[in-house]
């Protein structure tokens, strides 16, 4: 963690937080705080709310109670947040599972689309940044291709340059190497290191446990949609406290 940010206002707070699809209860009463320069891992099965807790804290899913705030801008229940949202949304970047490029477009042409039509840059200072952004996470050589002529790990790449080149003060990722093939991942993981070193904020949603333990400050199981237990990835990972979470790890880190 960036020294010196522990004692400074959390980046995210999310108190009492309940979501709800229908009469199924997702989120049940998260409470969470992400300081600035922090990486958090959030683990946990499949369907217990990993995605859904992430996708809260920049408003791509509504909430029904509690009270969320990013950068000191308070989302409220039931989407009654559009000023706010749209300011969340400038400086928040998420990377997910799909990579939602536009396929039409060039890989340059993708990562300079938001910083000029959002930000209001001009055509040459988004290339400037555009371009840096490529080189570090290893694929200027790509920019002119179109995304279909990429293979998926150059892919989520890209939507990483297109994430940063908003210069967000946080950064989201849902599942980014889900949908990659195994020969994939390690690029795409690569890069997400660079960041951690950096100071990037992020929270990271994986199941990818040697990464969690390798670049996380602080890990949070969470299971049916409850945060059941959080800590540094040394104590989660080597000496669990709960009893849920010792039964997730025993099955994830069985070779």
């Amino acid at each position: 963690m960036t020294q010196g940010d522990t004692t400074s206002t959390p980046i995210v707070r999310m108190e009492k937080v309940n979501k709800h699809f229908g009469s199924l209860h997702v989120l049940k009463d998260i409470d969470l705080e992400v300081q600035h320069g922090e990486v958090v891992v959030v683990i946990g099965a499949s369907g217990s709310g990993k995605s859904t807790l992430i996708r809260c804290i920049n408003g791509l899913e509504e909430f029904q109670q509690g009270h969320i705030e990013v950068d000191d801008k308070e989302l409220l229940p039931d989407g009654k947040s559009a000023r706010a949202l749209q300011k969340i949304r400038t400086e928040v970047g998420m990377v997910f599972q799909q990579f939602n490029l536009f396929p039409h477009l060039s890989v340059l042409d993708n990562v300079i689309l938001a910083p000029m039509k959002v930000r209001g840059w001009s055509r040459a200072d988004a290339l400037e940044i555009a371009e840096r952004l490529l080189e570090r996470v290893g694929i200027a050589d790509q920019s002119a291709k179109h995304p279909a002529q990429l293979s998926g790990g150059q892919q989520q790449r890209v939507a990483l340059a297109r994430a940063l080149a908003m210069e967000p003060r946080l950064m989201l990722f849902d599942e980014p190497t889900s949908a990659l093939d195994p020969e994939m991942i390690g690029e795409v993981l690569d890069a997400m290191r660079e960041l951690a070193k950096e100071g990037m904020t992020m929270v990271i949603v994986t199941h990818e446990m040697g990464f969690a333990r390798e670049v996380a400050d602080r890990v949070i199981f969470i299971d049916r949609g409850e945060i059941v237990e959080q800590g540094p990835p040394e104590t989660l990972f080597d000496a669990p406290q709960n009893d849920r979470t010792r039964n997730f790890l025993s099955r994830v880190l069985k070779h």
